[in-house]
């Protein structure tokens, strides 16, 4: 017999609360104590592991969603479901655990896509704001904006209730420097660049359910002054002396655009305020050999009050924040990085005549940066989004259930993995904000960084029509920067278009496509007898279906993954189509034909399928072709196409040769949309 008691005095810290062990079991197992008014700290493990409440009441939290815990409940947690309990009562809640390995439950778990489904959560997916200060080009392209629309595209044909969210973000101060390059007022450059932002977006078949535009959207002025406010009441955001830059001539303060010099913490050549490279932020004064770009001069130091935020006591709550949800080691890294510093005190305004100065009157000439601005902006988009579908989405009282994905470039990483989490937990004390991150690297063109002031770039008005978007997002998707520095080259695209789009894909469809029409006038055939080699071949297809799926989904996304599982695809049916058709002429072997020309098609049925998210358009006209609806729903198996179904294969035109312009009024019309990047 093994007896065992509940026993405060023996309890020890661990995962945030109070927790004893249990020997003999045969299992992990012990007691645990949730004080009222704490909670466990979130964590998912490769265990399967059960609580019972004892005494006591609270809340489970589980994947972001919320169960009650009253004693007499049993909670059962499978392998990396990510749970915490929440005391919601005044007395102690008492709990017993049990834990064990299962490598098979945990391998199921690891690939399931309903444990890895947001379910009836509403799904908030963020392009980083691009900057109108010019148009975009490829590098811009190929990394947020194309990432959220896939991920957007997928979760929606899973039945989620999620929504693409960006905007302009207008207060930036490169858009000050273009506007006085152009000779134009800042709030009409925003403008301008902002529409031609929309219309390239547009052209990518980038639907957006949402686009602020900072600098006119009715009630966002006032509603940053509040969420400023609102860190300022928690006792954190304070106005501190601290030394800053100026012009030596002008006078002028120096950050972002205006000042450049060596990042203290990597010695890379960078701007104000961040580093490409490296990712980490620098105020400006702590530039190695800093240089104006308003006049020669050596830049003139002087301390400056603005209102600052001590960054560097948060540690352990951005840590318990990046437990949450879906943090790269990228991202944890660069945390890593910034906190091993003794001091880390971030300037939460500028003096600017281009923002929204806060309501607090302690500092005058002074606006809200920019970049803990686009904290708040992410929130009012949310409300903003709202308002037209009749939720109750409000920014000034985040939902609990929200869910909310964050799609951006490296250089952004501090900013939105590191900076924003802790500027809501000033301004929301109340809200743990449930957020996962998708981060990509530089792009590169030729080897080199996209450019405007070098003609270095791209602009997507220059390549992107209707015949070429797809091959665009294909290559775009199969080339993007994922984890490490790509490059984009014109005769590496241009192969990929001749050789693998039209002189593989399409040359497959248009063949299959002839034959069915040979053979089997026009219709899709019945499955006859089936070989080994045929029920071998609907396997491969359920395992690309597998990987695809979770190559697209919230966990393991990648594009690069995907594109690599639809050439998969592809190349597998044609290896299979090349030895089926040693005896598709005999007329002995015509039932064994019929299923395998089946196959066939069903596997242009689930690239049609599985192309959705990433190539829209060219999923819309493969499944019209095979005479079937758009697809709207992710398979959940490999379906033939129904027998009898009219197929218009063999002419098909998917994809068609695009040219980019070399003429000098169309270069030079397209160079003037972009401004600096």
């Amino acid at each position: 017999m093994i007896y065992d008691r509940y026993d405060a005095e023996t309890l020890h810290a661990a995962f945030g609360i109070r927790m004893s062990d249990i020997d003999g079991l045969g299992v992990g197992a012990g007691w645990g104590r949730v004080a009222p008014g704490q909670a466990s700290t979130s964590h998912q493990h490769d265990e399967t592991e059960f609580f019972v409440i004892v005494e006591g009441r609270g809340q489970f939290v589980v994947d972001g969603r919320r169960y009650d815990a009253r004693p007499g409940t049993l909670a059962l947690f499978e392998p990396f479901e990510s749970h915490v309990l929440e005391n919601t009562g005044d007395t102690d809640l008492v709990f017993l655990t049990q834990y064990w390995r299962d490598s098979g439950r945990a391998l199921t778990s690891a690939g399931n896509q309903e444990r890895m489904a947001f379910g009836d959560r509403p799904v908030f997916v963020f392009s980083t704001p691009p900057t109108p200060n010019g148009d975009l080009h490829l590098g811009h392209l190929s990394g947020p904006y194309l990432g959220a629309d896939a991920f957007v595209r997928f979760q929606r044909m899973n039945g989620t209730e999620a929504w693409h969210l960006t905007g302009s973000d207008d207060y930036q101060s490169y858009v000050i420097a273009c506007a006085r390059k152009e000779g134009r007022e800042p709030a009409e450059t925003a403008a301008h660049y902002s529409a031609e932002i929309a219309e390239t977006l547009a052209l990518m078949d980038i639907p957006l359910d949402q686009y602020t535009v900072t600098n006119v959207d009715p009630g966002y002025r006032e509603g940053l002054r509040d969420f400023f406010s609102r860190m300022v009441a928690s006792g954190w955001a304070s106005i501190a002396a601290k030394d800053a830059l100026f012009d030596a001539e002008s006078g002028q303060y120096l950050y972002e655009v205006d000042v450049s010099g060596d990042c203290p913490g990597c010695g890379a050549p960078t701007g104000g305020n961040i580093c490409e490279d490296c990712g980490e932020p620098n105020t400006v004064a702590d530039l190695e050999a800093p240089q104006s770009r308003i006049s020669p001069a050596e830049p003139r130091r002087a301390p400056l009050a603005r209102w600052s935020l001590p960054l560097h006591v948060f540690r352990d709550d951005v840590a318990a924040h990046h437990r949450l949800g879906r943090v790269p080691a990228r991202l944890r890294e660069l945390a890593d990085r910034l906190f091993a510093r003794p001091e880390l005190d971030i300037p939460l305004t500028h003096p600017s005549s281009w923002g929204v100065p806060p309501a607090e009157t302690d500092v005058d000439g002074q606006v809200i940066w920019v970049w803990p601005e686009m904290s708040y902006g992410f929130l009012y988009g949310i409300q903003a989004l709202g308002g037209r579908l009749g939720r109750a989405w409000q920014a000034d009282e985040p939902g609990a259930d929200w869910k909310i994905v964050h799609f951006f470039g490296y250089d952004n990483s501090f900013y939105h993995s590191v900076l924003y989490p802790v500027l809501y937990q000033l301004a929301h004390p109340d809200w743990s904000p449930d957020i996962d991150y998708h981060v990509n690297e530089f792009y590169l063109l030729d080897g080199a960084k996209f450019s405007t002031s070098r003609r270095h770039a791209i602009w997507g008005k220059e390549i992107l029509t209707p015949d070429s978007v797809d091959a665009v997002r294909y290559f775009l998707s199969r080339n993007r920067p994922e984890a490490e520095r790509t490059d984009f080259r014109r005769p590496a695209y241009d192969a990929a278009l001749r050789d693998t789009l039209i002189g593989t894909w399409q040359h497959w469809l248009n063949d299959l496509g002839c034959r069915v029409a040979k053979h089997y006038d026009g219709k899709a055939p019945d499955a006859g007898n089936w070989t080994p080699e045929h029920s071998a071949f609907l396997a491969r297809l359920g395992t690309r279906l597998a990987a695809v799926t979770a190559a697209l989904g919230s966990e393991g996304f990648s594009l690069n993954q995907a594109a690599a599982e639809l050439d998969g695809l592809v190349d597998d049916t044609l290896r299979f189509s090349r030895r089926e058709a040693l005896t598709a002429q005999s007329a002995y072997w015509q039932n064994e034909t019929r299923t395998a020309v089946a196959l066939e098609l069903a596997a242009a049925r689930l690239l049609a399928h599985a192309a959705t998210p990433v190539m829209p358009r060219f999923a819309g006209r493969l499944a019209a072709a095979l005479g079937l609806p758009e697809p709207t729903a992710w398979p959940d198996t490999v379906e033939l196409v129904p027998q009898g179904s009219e197929i218009r294969l063999a002419d098909a035109v998917f994809f068609k040769p695009a040219t980019l312009s070399d003429e000098p009024a169309a270069r030079a019309a397209a160079d003037a949309r972009g401004a600096d990047g």
